[in-house]
């Protein structure tokens, strides 16, 4: 595996959104920097210069390199001598922008590192996987659940066998935040999330059935054949859904369910899974992530902790442990760990060296087609009372 050893130093990251009442920004930064391997040196914080400028000195970033737009950054890093202009560039914006900015760092030359669902559209997408096949860049997607210690062990396990044949999957992510109508509040997060023209074509969705969906893809590795769905807006004078459900056929036969809720009273993060085999199954909570079930019918339910040196621990949970065991390790740790793979192509890369680029550790933008095909098939199943729909995309990851 490489390392930043192998260059001599931190990659020097550029980072597009994330200003002044952003909440993803500030993530993206501190799971970037979190193992000492990067180093925020430039962002284009906001399309209003003096806000960018602003939003740099929260990031103990220079005035000269807080720039007043996208393009104006990657103009002017490219215009540094190689040594001092950024290697990579993180969006933390609304969904509307992914695809610009994506589709420019790329020329520029730039690796990138990009917020979820990938685009606004699936022909975005499409195009951007294309641009990306093209270019020698590192392209990651933050689907970050991927990189919590328990998924990644459990993946393992699944793919090893131990829980069998896989039949069901059940996945869901709950919130409440949207119980009312925020948007029309000046709330900026409800705002564009509730948006058509910034968050696409679904809204809760979009948002958080895309993670949801993609969990059970990661720690399962099925392939998807069907969707069915229904989705609804709930709150009066939305314009996007906040609730919705959705079957999945695999194409081994399994059946899935993702649900989705922005407006169950009480209920903040809870992104939960459970996954049932021939020989056992499992259940793992995002809001108690260092805990998994484990179960086998006649014998006591085992509880899973996230302990690096225990000998259950397998090879792909132990890596992703930054603490010893009874250290809540959690959010930021599994975005972190996301950045982290994606560190170590992004050093081959820049080392001349060949990195793999659709069997990856970390979402890649083949992940991120996927999941804007699952969100627009989800759609389009709705609007047609719930009908079956394909969900297999050719570029589906394999």
């Amino acid at each position: 595996m490489a390392t930043n050893g192998d260059l001599g130093r931190k990659l020097r990251m550029g980072i597009v959104g994330g200003g002044q009442g952003s909440f993803i920004g500030r993530v993206h930064v501190t799971a970037a920097v979190l193992d000492n391997r990067a180093e925020l040196v430039a962002g284009a914080f906001s399309s209003d210069a003096a806000r960018s400028k602003a939003s740099a000195a929260d990031y103990a970033v220079s005035d000269r390199r807080a720039y007043g737009s996208f393009a104006e950054m990657f103009a002017a890093e490219r215009a540094l001598p190689e040594g001092e202009r950024i290697d990579f560039v993180s969006i933390a914006t609304p969904n509307h922008m992914h695809f610009p900015v994506a589709k420019a760092a790329l020329a520029a030359g730039f690796h990138v590192v990009c917020d979820k669902p990938l685009t606004l559209t699936l022909a975005e997408a499409e195009e951007l996987a294309t641009l990306v096949a093209a270019s020698k860049q590192v392209f990651v997607v933050t689907h970050n659940y991927t990189g919590y210690p328990l998924v990644r062990q459990a993946r393992e396990m699944i793919l090893a066998g131990e829980l069998g044949e896989i039949q069901a999957v059940r996945a869901e992510y709950i919130q409440g935040w949207l119980r009312t109508r925020l948007e029309s509040e000046g709330q900026k997060q409800a705002a564009w999330r509730t948006d058509p023209a910034k968050s696409g074509a679904a809204g809760c969705f979009g948002d958080i059935g895309t993670h949801a969906y993609n969990l059970g893809r990661f720690m399962t590795g099925l392939l998807p054949e069907k969707i069915a769905a229904n989705l609804k807006i709930f709150v009066p004078d939305r314009s996007l859904d906040d609730y919705g459900h959705a079957v999945i056929r695999y194409q081994n036969g399994a059946l899935g369910t993702v649900t989705a809720s922005q407006i169950s009273h009480g209920r903040e993060n809870d992104l939960r899974i459970q996954i049932d085999g021939t020989l056992g199954s499992l259940e793992w909570h995002q809001e108690e992530p260092n805990k998994m079930l484990v179960r086998h019918n006649g014998k006591p339910h085992y509880v899973y902790t996230r302990d690096p040196n225990a000998p259950f621990t397998n090879e792909a949970g132990r890596a992703a442990c930054r603490l010893p065991s009874g250290h809540p390790e959690a959010f930021f740790e599994a975005f972190a760990n996301v950045y982290r793979a994606g560190f170590d192509a992004m050093a081959l890369a820049l080392g001349g060296k060949p990195f793999e680029t659709v069997d990856t550790v970390y979402p890649n933008v083949r992940d991120g087609v996927e999941g804007m095909y699952f969100i627009e098939q989800a759609v389009a199943s709705s609007k047609a009372d719930g009908a079956w729909l394909p969900l297999a995309h050719p570029l589906v990851r394999r």
